[in-house]
């Protein structure tokens, strides 16, 4: 056991010190409020191994070229001073050039939402697959910032000494990371036309079934429940990054497959949702979706949202789903509970039902396969009938 700079322990090896940073502008604020984000900033924090220790929020009239206003800038380098912070960590994604000038203004390492949820994805990427995906969405992150790295040139001043060496080394270092980023998606391109290859002879003749939601939400221990899948599952953000697919046993007889793909998170990064394109693109093909939302959360709701967000930028808001409420054991045994209605009332227009379940206690599920079943055979008698027509 190890003793931390603040004299608590810790049963592990240090962990990076870290003040979170969030700003809004009023006039953008929507169903997250800052508090919630740099909340779920925090467990994002603590799922790349860090500490965070402090934090420092400001509401802004208008978007600020240095993130935060300056009386808050001089907040924030007391901050760090007061609590020996290592790194700042920023809820948006910063600009190069933000980065940099906050680098140079609080003498600490800067890194911003997206980077953070990066490091997360590297930790928890299992397969070649994942590592591969990762690897795209870091190097592209990376690129537009080579330039700080060399800045150190620039504030000598130029003259003798300083001339040709840094612009040499910037180009040298983006042709290699170009050269890294085309080997990258040749070897994605592969992975992809493979995995096509794998769900067409997998899917012939079957509908397909795939389990989108918020990260943590109980997915793949929802999809190790309904199949024989043995997919990784543990209480801790993105641990499922890659898609795995087992076959779906219904009492009917309908031959179906389902899927278990990676899960959204607020902001999630645009690099990110290109890198992971072939992973989702078995969300794409899916005849029915099951959207998986942790009911236990109390940001259930805007979880959900951000789901629904992402799944209609992917051309996928009419796509049939059944919403699917886990986790409901933990909301049971609360006593500030005010039963199914009334959390299925904040989740989902009146008109649509949803499935309460718990994957660790089995409540459910067995609903559930009904539901499946009774929207599969839905959808092939609407393909009969439109056969026939045609």
């Amino acid at each position: 056991m190890s003793r931390n700079r603040n004299g608590t322990h810790s049963t592990g090896p240090f962990r990076e010190r870290v003040c979170l940073v969030g700003a809004q502008v009023r006039s953008d604020r929507g169903v997250w409020s800052l508090e919630d984000s740099v909340d779920e900033l925090a467990e994002l924090s603590r799922a790349a191994g860090a500490n965070p220790v402090a934090q420092v929020t400001q509401y802004l009239q208008k978007p600020s070229p240095t993130y935060l206003g300056s009386g808050k800038i001089d907040e924030l380098k007391q901050a760090i001073h007061l609590h020996e912070i290592d790194t700042a960590i920023f809820d948006d994604e910063l600009a190069p050039s933000q980065q940099r000038a906050l680098e140079d203004q609080l003498k600490v390492k800067v890194i911003d939402r997206t980077a953070l949820i990066l490091d997360v994805f590297a930790q928890r990427a299992r397969t070649r697959e994942g590592q591969l995906q990762i690897e795209l969405a870091q190097t592209e992150y990376l690129l537009p910032r080579l330039a700080g790295q060399w800045s150190h040139l620039e504030r000598l001043g130029g003259g003798v000494g300083t001339r040709g060496p840094g612009e040499t080394q910037i180009e040298t270092d983006r042709r290699l990371v170009r050269s890294r980023l085309s080997r990258v998606k040749k070897e994605i391109e592969k992975v992809r036309s493979q995995r096509g290859q794998q769900r067409r002879r997998r899917t012939r003749d079957a509908f397909t079934v795939s389990i989108v939601g918020y990260t943590n939400a109980g997915k793949s221990a929802l999809f190790n429940r309904l199949t024989t899948g043995d997919v990784r599952s543990r209480d801790r953000l993105f641990e499922t990054l890659d898609t795995t697919t087992r076959q779906l046993y219904l009492h009917s007889g309908t031959k179906a497959a389902l899927s278990d793909t990676v899960g959204f998170i607020h902001k999630l990064p645009p690099v990110l949702v290109a890198a992971f394109r072939a992973t989702l693109e078995e969300a794409h093909e899916a005849d029915l979706l099951l959207h998986v939302v942790d009911v236990s959360s109390h940001y259930a709701s805007e979880q959900a949202q951000v789901v629904e967000d992402v799944l209609e930028e992917m051309g996928l808001a009419e796509t049939p789903r059944i919403l699917v409420l886990n986790k409901w054991d933990l909301v049971a045994s609360s006593p500030d509970t005010d039963g199914p209605d009334s959390v299925s009332q904040a989740l989902l227009p009146q008109d649509e039902a949803a499935v309460l379940t718990s994957a660790t206690e089995g409540w459910g599920l067995e609903q559930l396969r009904q539901e499946i079943d009774s929207q599969l055979n839905s959808l092939r008698v609407a393909a009969g009938t439109a056969t026939a027509v045609g």
